[in-house]
């Protein structure tokens, strides 16, 4: 395991520790995302991400229930707040990723695949929530190349399951500091009684990102039907605000089983993104300006905890791409 993911797995465990008076719950999420996850046998694409975030109770105001330096680390990012609201919360986050071009076993780099790419990227964001409308901003900052250490961690995942080493590592983009701004704005259409009495709601949002590892615009819906639908912003963990990362939610009070399925569409325009445009003579490939994503999933919660499943296809994201992209994730939350 990359001693970057340690690292944020520690400092995010002990993120509950900053908690001194807060009156509601807060949070932590771990996801694990892979291919093989989507399609048996695959390997190629988005390989394989690791995705650990904590996510602090409720806030009002200043964030004076929260100790020590989480309430600095508030202060201080507090020019990421979108407009005022009832409710909000600060998010931090860490994402491992792995992108391979489906042969493994070239040495060479493939003119007509993609390159080889290893990012890791630290966040802090800030949700505030007005009734069903919420505003999320977050500032990512990390690097890709060698030194995120994509090589060792599919070695270590290949070598667990018994797969061969890919051989073409050696060609991977360079490294390169990593800087991205993120905005979305989420709105909901709160949760109504639907067929055999389960619940159904509707969940809308438009996002931008600009950075040196991704630009793009993005627009979707996420539909969900199920028993006691959470008072949140979806439960597609892939996209801002998903799996119930979103103030003014707590699920410890709830007794018993509750379970949801969930479905996504998403648009995004794409103007930039270094896993496939590379850099300086780094191998690339012809990135598409347009990408489609669906999305189907299900949701299981009892008491704080909830675990999720999700299965992602895309649409070819660069010419000659020999396949649309499959892949899923499972994730698990508990409200601490």
């Amino acid at each position: 395991m990359p001693r970057h993911t340690l690292l944020a797995a520690t400092l995010l465990a002990l993120a509950p520790l900053a908690q001194a008076s807060c009156g509601d719950d807060d949070r932590l999420l771990l996801r694990s995302d892979n291919d093989v996850y989507g399609q048996a046998g695959q390997d190629e694409n988005y390989s394989a991400g690791a995705y650990i975030a904590w996510m602090s109770p409720t806030l009002a105001g200043d964030a004076d229930c929260l100790a020590g330096g989480m309430a600095w680390l508030d202060r201080a990012t507090g020019w990421l707040r979108w407009g005022s609201g009832d409710q909000r919360n600060l998010l931090i986050d860490y994402h491992h990723a792995i992108y391979t071009p489906r042969d493994g076993q070239r040495v060479d780099p493939d003119p007509d695949d993609r390159p080889y790419a290893g990012t890791v990227l630290f966040g802090v964001g800030q949700q505030v929530r007005d009734g069903d409308r919420l505003a999320v901003t977050r500032l990512q900052l990390g690097l890709i190349g060698p030194s995120a250490q994509g090589e060792m961690a599919q070695d270590a995942l290949h070598h667990l399951f018994g797969r061969e080493r890919f051989k073409g590592w050696d060609n991977q983009i360079g490294d390169l500091p990593l800087v991205q701004l993120s905005h979305d704005r989420l709105w909901r259409r709160a949760a109504r009684p639907g067929v055999l009495g389960l619940e159904s709601d509707r969940i809308h949002y438009l996002g931008a990102s600009a950075g040196n590892a991704r630009v793009d615009a993005r627009a979707g819906v996420e539909w969900r039907w199920g028993t006691r639908l959470a008072d949140d912003f979806g439960s597609n963990p892939m996209r801002a605000a998903g799996d119930g990362l979103a103030p003014g939610v707590s699920t410890g009070a709830r007794e018993g089983w509750d379970w949801h399925v969930f479905a996504s569409l998403e648009a995004r325009g794409v103007a930039r993104d270094i896993t496939l445009d590379g850099r300086g003579d780094s191998p690339s490939v012809e990135r598409k300006d347009f990408v489609a994503e669906g999305a189907l999933g299900v949701v299981f919660t009892h008491g704080p905890w909830r675990l999720a499943y999700g299965h992602y296809r895309r649409s070819r994201e660069f010419d000659g791409q020999p396949a649309a992209p499959v892949y899923g994730s499972f994730t698990l939350s508990r409200d601490l």
